[in-house]
């Protein structure tokens, strides 16, 4: 599929994601500006404040963008919320330091003038340092609104949304016509927003200091006028008819949430159309959060009402138990200590077992003569690995697996999702983690060694969903028990493929699915 053919056929969730990303970006250098411009104008008539409040912009600054949006979910949760509230603390640098030095640089001999006709302290501020300050600080502004554009693509990873949605999918699922679907109209939102408040800088900027004919200049003020009020009038127009538009009746509602890789969304989507087609129960989807912390999080905090978690994440990385291969005794485990010691519901296990599992090349396994990990004992010294942020740092990951089978990996590299497959066709690792339900595998045609120790846990996908959510709609246990009875690893990881390979979207695979199974109508 090209990339035009991409954007013909996805034109209207682009065209969603581009006013989401466009609202968000507002709303966040909005705040910022409310924010920044007070407190510069605070640090210039009080000297002493002024060296704390730029050091901790500029610490806040210096933070990692991922690292804040970690810090912000405890605290705010995950969505909007976390997202709007990391950019805004990114944005006020600029805006703080370009109002502070606007206002520190007028000429004192102005001001002097200005309380010798009689003005009092308020009305010099706002009738002459404001004014002739304007620039510069509208100078800060457009930094703060274009690096917000690029920084909000980050909120896709904490489920606000946004452009980033696209480029951080298309990453997951090598998918590069969906990547630029995604890159290409942020890049244009932030020059598009550049042009514009380019354009209130210079409206902004004292007629007697711009270049030209008096005539031309008036002219040109006229059309900047005209242009940033249409400007104007259409966010306001695109603010007002989402927010009529995504009204949802809150008193038959749920939230259904999902982690941020392929079968995950596919699953999620599932559990929507088919809570959406049977019930009258209207779907929040908050889809593609992020990994098990973020989403067990959302749970725990109310933020999402139910999603899908896999049976040995729950027991090894949520729980705290060391690995076993007791499916039952695993699924009774974290039935039980969820409800206890959270006030969860886990449901049904369903019939398919995403266990972790190790891939390589045909061609690695040939050389090497590797069926099982057991194999991999006497080579690995001398092998690359590129494994997950996650398996990287689990028990039931790469450290437990390494000492379960008595080797070391002599170069551990730690590669996100679909990267690792690039990685290891390319040559660049020698082995990687993977699910055995990956699309992937199938694409990239992989050989998947066996777990002759029966190191890794069970991994079935099992539903969790709130207490309040369960009395409130006591008929979706039921609903998870069908669909879970008709997914098993060879579907799931024909249905993973399909987005992975074929490029569908995991919302289309999930639909197709139910209707072909007959589930939904």
């Amino acid at each position: 599929m090209s990339f035009w053919n991409y954007i013909g056929s996805n034109y209207p969730q682009i065209l969603s994601l581009v006013i989401e990303h466009l609202k968000l970006t507002a709303v966040s250098v909005g705040l910022a500006i409310l924010i920044g411009v007070p407190l510069g104008i605070f640090i210039s008539y009080t000297s002493k404040a002024g060296k704390p409040v730029l050091s901790l912009a500029n610490v806040i600054q210096a933070i990692p963008s991922m690292a804040l949006l970690g810090f912000m979910i405890p605290l705010f949760g995950i969505g909007t919320v976390p997202a709007v509230v990391a950019v805004v603390l990114y944005s006020l640098l600029p805006i703080i330091k370009n109002t502070y030095t606007g206002i520190e640089n007028i000429n004192p001999q102005t001001l002097e003038a200005a309380k010798g006709i009689g003005l009092t302290p308020l009305q010099v501020l706002t009738k002459v340092q404001i004014p002739l300050a304007l620039p510069v600080i509208m100078a800060g502004v457009r930094i703060a609104s274009v690096t917000a554009v690029g920084l909000m693509t980050m909120a896709a990873f904490i489920g606000a949304g946004g452009l980033g949605y696209l480029v951080f999918s298309g990453i997951k699922t090598v998918n590069n016509n969906q990547i630029l679907a995604g890159a290409i109209p942020a890049c244009l939102l932030a020059l598009t927003v550049d042009f514009l408040i380019g354009l209130v800088e210079k409206l902004v900027t004292p007629v007697s200091l711009q270049k030209g004919d008096a005539a031309l200049k008036k002219k040109r003020r006229t059309a900047q006028k005209a242009g940033l009020s249409v400007a104007a009038l259409f966010l306001a127009g695109i603010f007002i008819f989402t927010s009529v538009g995504g009204k949802m009746d809150g008193s038959r509602s749920i939230s259904i949430g999902s982690k941020d890789f392929t079968e995950q969304e596919i699953l999620g989507n599932m559990m929507a159309d088919l809570i959406e087609d049977r019930t009258d129960i209207s779907v929040n989807r908050r889809i593609n959060l992020g990994g098990t912390q973020v989403c067990f999080g959302a749970l725990q905090g109310g933020d999402i009402d139910m999603y899908i978690e896999y049976s040995g994440t729950a027991y090894t990385d949520m729980l705290k138990h060391p690995p076993v291969s007791d499916m039952e005794k695993v699924y009774e485990t974290v039935k039980a200590e969820l409800k206890e010691q959270y006030g969860l519901n886990v449901l049904k296990q369903m019939n398919f077992n995403n266990t972790y599992t190790l891939a390589v090349t045909q061609e690695t396994a040939r050389k090497y003569g590797l069926e099982t990990i057991s194999d991999l004992a006497s080579k690995a010294g001398s092998m690359t690995s590129g494994t997950t942020f996650e398996f990287s740092n689990r028990e039931d990951g790469l450290a437990g697996l390494q000492k379960a089978y008595g080797f070391q990996v002599g170069n551990q590299l730690t590669l996100d999702s679909a990267p690792r497959y690039l990685a290891l066709e390319k040559g660049e690792v020698d082995m990687i983690d993977a699910f055995s339900t990956d699309g992937l595998l199938k694409k990239f045609d992989l050989k998947t060694l066996v777990d002759d120790k029966n190191f890794f846990p069970p991994y079935y996908a099992i539903p969790v969903i709130r207490e309040d959510a369960l009395e409130k709609f006591p008929e979706i246990p039921a609903l998870m028990e069908e669909l879970g009875q008709l997914l098993t690893n060879e579907v799931m990881m024909e249905l993973n493929y399909k987005v992975d390979e074929l490029q569908q979207t995991p919302a289309e695979v999930a639909h197709d699915f139910l209707v072909e199974s007959g589930m939904i109508s």
